[in-house]
């Protein structure tokens, strides 16, 4: 796995009238790199998803983690208690998808004012909540890779109400991987195979991953799900996503 000397900034994404708090980090270099949206947990841009961004960019990509509530909660960043937990899920009920998708087209806007980023060569990652905003994020034409962490929900909901995320699956163009945890009590094993066979049926690119005896959370080492194990084997699954279907772009 590449380990480039990189340069990280917190920086601001204007869409209209709303500035969006985002942590960018970049590799030093000519450049130009393909770029990486990092979508958030519940818990926001923390310390541990600003290290997931850093992560990403000494592999070779310029990575930029947005702030998903930033209309209710600026500047929003909490760690792994109960109480933390119950606050970022009472936020993640207040997005809605159309949000979501105008944050997420208006991070890939900037990021292609940045001299250091391929234009042509856009993708995403996302855990947790993060990972079923990936999902929605698939479905912009730009977006040409998505890794999609344990995110919950994406066979029985989408935020803001309406369809669950899983009826916009014939609108993904690009090629998605989706790892999981076969021990993941917010996803089950029979929701996973459900999104594994809406995709095989759309034809659309996929690769699905199942770590067996992980559980939720299992990338994030400030946790005590984390599984080192796994953890190591998914990263190079998502380098090897991001290499082979960005780099050549």
């Amino acid at each position: 796995m590449a380990d480039l000397e990189i340069k990280s900034a917190p920086v601001k994404v204007p869409n209209t009238d709303l500035l969006i708090s985002a942590y960018l980090a970049q590799p030093l270099g000519v450049g130009p790199f393909p770029g990486i949206i990092v979508f958030q947990e519940i818990f926001g841009v923390n310390e541990h998803i600003r290290s997931v961004t850093e992560k990403i960019a000494k592999m070779g990509y310029v990575a930029i983690a947005p702030a998903l509530y930033q209309r209710t909660a600026p500047d929003f960043e909490v760690g792994y208690s109960e109480e933390e937990m119950t606050l970022g899920r009472h936020y993640k009920e207040q997005t809605t998808v159309s949000e979501l998708r105008s944050d997420t087209q208006a991070t890939l806007d900037y990021l292609k004012t940045l001299p250091s980023v391929k234009t042509t060569a856009m993708g995403c990652i996302g855990f947790c909540f993060g990972g079923h905003v990936a999902y929605l994020a698939a479905t912009l034409p730009e977006i040409k890779a998505t890794a999609s962490c344990y995110g919950a929900g994406i066979v029985n909901w989408t935020p803001g109400g309406g369809e669950p995320s899983l009826s916009v699956t014939p609108e993904i163009t690009g090629t998605i991987a989706l790892l999981f945890g076969t021990e993941d009590p917010l996803i089950p094993n029979e929701q996973v195979n459900q999104i594994e066979a809406e995709l095989q049926k759309q034809g659309i690119r996929h690769r699905v991953i199942r770590y067996p005896g992980a559980t939720h959370g299992f990338l994030c080492d400030r946790r005590s799900s984390y599984n080192p194990e796994a953890a190591v084997d998914a990263w190079t699954q998502i380098q090897q996503l991001f290499d082979e279907t960005l780099q050549s772009l």
